[in-house]
């Protein structure tokens, strides 16, 4: 299972997504994103970050 958390890239957000695919989470973020933090252009830069920030849920310390 792959999981983002959305504070990692915006500090204080709590919000996080698990899928079992990537594109899965990135799209689910872009979405949060917009709804949420009021982004209205998704850029490269923006989905670049996301994906860099996602991880495998078994290796995320408790």
């Amino acid at each position: 299972m792959r999981l983002f958390e959305c504070g990692t890239l915006v500090p204080g957000c709590e919000w996080h997504t698990r899928a079992d695919e990537d594109a899965e989470v990135v799209r689910r973020s872009v979405e949060h994103m917009r709804q949420a933090h009021g982004e209205t252009i998704i850029r490269e830069t923006m989905v670049e970050n996301i994906k860099a920030r996602i991880r495998d849920e078994n290796n995320v310390e408790a």
